[in-house]
């Protein structure tokens, strides 16, 4: 008797669109091979700025102690899919006060594994096959991935100058809500990869399109606490209407060096966190129990803490915007917000590929290249200046270097 075997596929379509084939012109032949190759040009040894140096911004004492004391207590180790009930009260508390809206606990928030989940549990319980969405150019780079994924239609809203500052074209994204049936509107605040915080005006303007327009929002506020020289932040959820369509990501992660406890914190309507409660259920099922421990200690206990470590990266984002500077055919617009600087080095004239792979390989440095944050945003890079100073300014000199050689040189 004949036996018949099939081969097994070796991933699906969705996973395959997770690569973004179709920015293939700019990060040939798809944005997941484009970083593999830049990755493979680094020495061993290289300086990662893609994300903040936790070694020399450690998290507060207090993390470990209340993450080991629960760690203690065996009856911790499981809790309901939103997370622990005495820790959601005490988040609610904090997040009411920072947010300037009442929050519930039992309602309103749910924990995750980081604000990368919060994110696909948001995105996974709003959108369906087919859904048309806007997304900021740049933002960040996950969200376009996650909404190939889910089979969402793209469409994107470049930001623009205005006085130096980056803002979303409202006009826009108007016309997307108003003729092309978008439903959901997702945009980092402050913005990843620019640091762009938008203005209360903006925040205002974006929040009635939406009410008028019932089109969701989903606003990643996860570096909404790393804002430079007293700039006014304005919650969009917290706007006129706003709270009963908006999702508010948030989390330790990055301000707070938290990351590897991978803790994030969704806020919005009812409607909303039941979804989000469904979709944890079928994936990590609960943000870690023993880590949930660590949130009642975080926004609004920690001020005095916070307020030390913003001086220290606000004089690194000095230190870095006076040595880039030097390159007067390089443009910068340093924002107000995250540790992150958005450089335009399209005078140079050679792709993203090309750049990294020579911050890579000449300078031992790994940087975000352009590619990731949106189809216009080729002929770009963001680094990440949470870093040792002393380090990271020989750092800044092999990148100097590097890239005025780059100059100097014919292009391929």
């Amino acid at each position: 008797m004949d036996t018949y075997r099939h081969s097994p596929k070796a991933r699906s379509a969705r996973v395959a669109a997770l690569e973004l084939p179709e920015r293939a012109d700019i990060a040939p032949p798809s944005v997941r091979e484009a970083d593999l190759a830049i990755l493979a040009a680094a020495p061993e040894g290289y300086l990662d700025t893609t994300h903040f140096d936790t070694a020399h911004f450690p998290p507060p004492d207090w993390a470990l102690e209340r993450f080991a004391a629960a760690a203690r207590d065996g009856a911790l180790a499981y809790t309901g899919y939103s997370g622990h009930a005495g820790v959601l009260r005490a988040v609610a508390s904090n997040v009411s006060s920072f947010l300037g809206v009442p929050v519930e606990a039992d309602r309103n928030i749910a924990l995750t594994p980081g604000t990368q989940a919060a994110l696909f549990c948001v995105l996974a319980a709003r959108v369906d096959p087919g859904d048309r969405v806007v997304v900021m150019d740049p933002d960040y780079l996950f969200t376009a991935r996650i909404f190939r994924f889910l089979g969402a239609e793209v469409a994107y809203a470049p930001l623009i100058l205005q006085d130096g500052k980056y803002v979303p074209d409202l006009d826009l994204i108007e016309t997307e809500f108003r003729d092309r049936g978008a439903t959901q509107l997702v945009f980092s605040h402050p913005n990843n990869p620019t640091g762009a915080v938008y203005g209360p005006e903006i925040i205002r303007a974006l929040a009635r399109l939406a009410v008028r327009y019932g089109v969701g929002i989903v606003a990643d506020e996860l570096y909404s606490r790393l804002i430079h020289d007293d700039t006014p932040f304005a919650h969009i959820a917290a706007e006129e209407g706003a709270f009963e369509l908006t999702a508010t990501l948030l989390g330790p992660s990055k301000t707070e060096s938290l990351s590897g406890y991978r803790l994030g914190v969704v806020v919005g309507p009812e409607t909303l966190l039941r979804g989000v409660e469904n979709v944890l259920s079928v994936t990590a099922l609960r943000a870690p129990a023993y880590a949930q421990h660590l949130l009642p200690g975080w926004l609004g206990p920690d001020a005095n803490w916070l307020r030390d470590r913003l001086a220290q990266f606000s004089a690194l984002r000095r230190q870095t915007i006076a040595r880039l500077s030097g390159l007067d055919w390089m443009t910068l617009h340093p924002q107000d917000g995250t540790a992150y600087l958005w450089a335009d080095v399209r005078a140079l004239g050679r792709s993203d590929l090309e750049i990294g792979t020579a911050l890579a390989r000449e300078a031992g440095m790994l940087i975000s290249p352009g590619y990731q944050f949106g189809p216009g945003s080729a002929g770009h890079f963001r680094i990440c200046y949470a870093r040792e100073p002393r380090g990271w300014a020989t750092a800044m000199d092999r990148m100097v270097d590097v890239l005025d050689g780059m100059r100097l040189r014919p292009g391929p």
